[in-house]
C-alpha cells in the first residue's frame, strides 16, 4: 500500500510564494511517474503537473506554466511543487498522486494512489 502525504499549504497573499510537498512511502517510488492536482469548491479536479519517474520530463496546465515548477527527490521519496506568483485562482485543495501506467498522464483516471490533500489560499 502507498500513502502520499502533502504539507506545506497556506494562506498566502496574491504574488507570493509556497512549496508543496508530498512524502510517500513504499520502495517503489522511484518507478512511478507522480502529479500534482487542485479542486476548487465547486469544480472538478483538475491537472496542475507531472513528473516522469527520472524527473527528466515535466508537464505543466497552461494556467501555471512560468509560474510552477514540480521537481522530486527520488532518494528522499519526495516530490515538490515550487508555486510562485500566486493568483487568488490558484486556491483550491492541491493533492499529488501515484501514475500507474508509470507514462506521465494528466487526466485522474491514470493515478491509483492520492494524498488527502492540502489547502492553498490566495488572497487578492
Amino acid at each position: 500500500q502507498v500513502q502520499l502525504v502533502e504539507s506545506g499549504g497556506g494562506l498566502v497573499q496574491a504574488g507570493g510564494s509556497l512549496r508543496l510537498s508530498c512524502a510517500a512511502s513504499g520502495r517503489t517510488f522511484s518507478s512511478y511517474a507522480m502529479g500534482w492536482f487542485r479542486q476548487a469548491p465547486g469544480k472538478e479536479r483538475e491537472f496542475v503537473a507531472a513528473i516522469s519517474w527520472s524527473g527528466g520530463n515535466t508537464y505543466y496546465a497552461d494556467s501555471v506554466k512560468g509560474r510552477f515548477t514540480i521537481s522530486r527527490d527520488n532518494a528522499r521519496n519526495t516530490v515538490y511543487l515550487q508555486m510562485n506568483s500566486l493568483k487568488p485562482e490558484d486556491t483550491a485543495v492541491y493533492y499529488c498522486a501515484r501514475d500507474y501506467t508509470r507514462g506521465v498522464a494528466t487526466t485522474t483516471g491514470n493515478y491509483d494512489f492520492w494524498g488527502q490533500g492540502t489547502q492553498v489560499t490566495v488572497s487578492s
